[in-house]
């Protein structure tokens, strides 16, 4: 072989070298572009339920939030005021590591409201079909504050005695009415399975007013259900103009995490990019 064959195979085997080392160094540059990393770790989502439903109802926009690589945790809501649940979400959020978002459906609204208020961990707040009360202001209160619930109707109150012998009323929606009350667009089986497994709300937390309002320094995002007959539409408007949260409005029926989980998910991952 001759010398200048020997120096082209020395060349090309250096270039073919260099050109490794080069792809290598490109690979190891991407990973560590800000951009590329997704600007850093995801924020842990906690998914606060209300009334009438249990943790579960969550399952369809867990699933999605998982697929995307978030941390998700979907608490149990005692139902019992927005003063007591509060402090058992704070007791969750406690126990996560890092940024987190909140998100509250309904009446779970109102317990994120409190819970975030003086915690910085707390990033963001998502309201789904939920309540945003300001400080005065109780469920029921805002609930009459406009026509268009047919929720009174469809209550089945069983009274209860605690172990103090203090008493008071559950509030459970009928079976019967359960589906077209609360979850018109779920199939029909499902919406049977979740009458029969929804967790009663206390009745005196639908009238215990509202101490403190996180939304006020919170960013927030809102989802509006306009076939929403627990919570008129208009009063869901009005607490999102009032928040000045980002909303995003649906024609679904109150159970809008169960029939819509995709578009509940892309909200909350909304809430989530915007506070990294």
């Amino acid at each position: 072989m001759s010398t200048a064959q020997h120096s082209r195979r020395r060349f090309t085997a250096a270039a073919l070298a260099a050109g490794a080392v080069l792809a290598v160094t490109g690979a190891a540059s991407a990973s560590a572009d800000p951009a590329a990393a997704d600007r850093g770790p995801k924020p842990t989502v906690v998914l606060e339920h209300g009334a009438f439903a249990d943790a579960s109802s969550w399952n369809g926009v867990v699933a999605r939030l998982r697929h995307d690589g978030y941390p998700v945790v979907a608490a149990a809501d005692p139902l019992r005021g927005p003063a007591a649940d509060a402090a058992a979400l704070r007791s969750v959020i406690d126990h996560v590591q890092g940024p987190v978002v909140l998100v509250g459906h309904s009446y779970g609204g109102s317990v994120i409201s409190a819970a975030a208020v003086g915690e910085p961990r707390v990033r963001a707040l998502v309201y789904v079909a939920a309540f945003l009360p300001a400080p005065g202001e109780s469920a029921l209160g805002l609930t009459e504050q406009f026509p268009g619930s047919t929720l009174p109707d469809a209550l089945d109150p069983v009274p209860f005695t605690n172990a103090d012998g203090s008493t008071g009323t559950d509030l459970y929606i009928r079976q019967d009415r359960f589906r077209a009350q609360f979850a018109a667009d779920v199939p029909a089986e499902q919406a049977a399975l979740a009458a029969a497994a929804q967790r009663p709300i206390a009745q005196a937390a639908l009238t215990e007013p509202a101490t403190a309002a996180a939304w006020q320094t919170v960013p927030s995002w809102d989802i509006v259900t306009t076939r929403d007959l627990n919570i008129p539409a208009e009063a869901q408007r009005f607490m999102a103009r009032r928040a000045h949260a980002r909303t995003t409005e649906v024609a679904a029926s109150h159970s809008v995490a169960v029939s819509h989980p995709g578009l509940v998910a892309d909200v909350v991952e909304q809430a989530a990019r915007a506070t990294r």
